[in-house]
């Protein structure tokens, strides 16, 4: 079965809405419609490049406006401060380009694009470390979804059942760091 291109544009709009839902339904749905893997992450990445084309001037005119009003740029410094901060964990002394990948893996990709420019990487490269962690994580949850349904064989359940998972995930993961810590 050769897919068609309502069934691509089907799945590109379930991975185009911005909360965690899209992955799982969108997964689910290109398998029913008979999409391959490779496929089916290339319409993946293609959600990620036009959330790129849109969101880029809206950061860009963000930075400016922070630049300008004197609550924002105090906000920038504190945020580029906290910034430096949480990815030292991960790179050493600042946000090199696996702290940003990480940051766009564990958060999403607007947030690591948004660190990454903060940390001066410009719209290629940023924009490259911000997908990169993007699809990762898509990576992850596409093949939980599929493997999860082998289990389950049905496409709802699973998808709820996944779409619980992580959004509790990083709830259950803070508050272990949290126990971890010493007081």
């Amino acid at each position: 079965m050769t897919p068609s291109t309502p069934s691509m544009l089907g799945v590109l709009k379930l991975f185009i809405i911005p909360v965690g839902g899209g992955i799982p339904a969108g997964v689910m749905l290109a398998q029913a419609k008979g999409l391959t893997w490779p496929l089916t992450a290339g319409i993946y990445l293609v959600s990620d490049l036009l959330l790129a084309i849109v969101f880029e001037p809206i950061l860009r005119m963000l930075a400016m406006l922070f630049g300008k009003i004197p609550f924002l740029a105090r906000f920038n410094a504190a945020f580029k401060v906290a910034m430096a901060r949480s990815t030292a964990q991960f790179s050493g002394t600042g946000a090199g380009p696996f702290a940003l990948v990480m940051i766009a893996f564990g958060v999403d990709p607007m947030t690591g694009r948004a660190s990454a420019l903060a940390a001066g990487h410009g719209f290629i490269a940023g924009w490259a470390f911000a997908i990169a962690g993007d699809m990762l994580y898509f990576a992850v949850i596409a093949i939980t979804t599929l493997r999860l349904n082998r289990y389950i064989r049905d496409p709802d359940t699973t998808m709820l059942i996944v779409l619980g998972i992580m959004f509790m995930a990083p709830i259950l993961v803070r508050s272990i760091r949290r126990a971890r810590q010493p007081a």
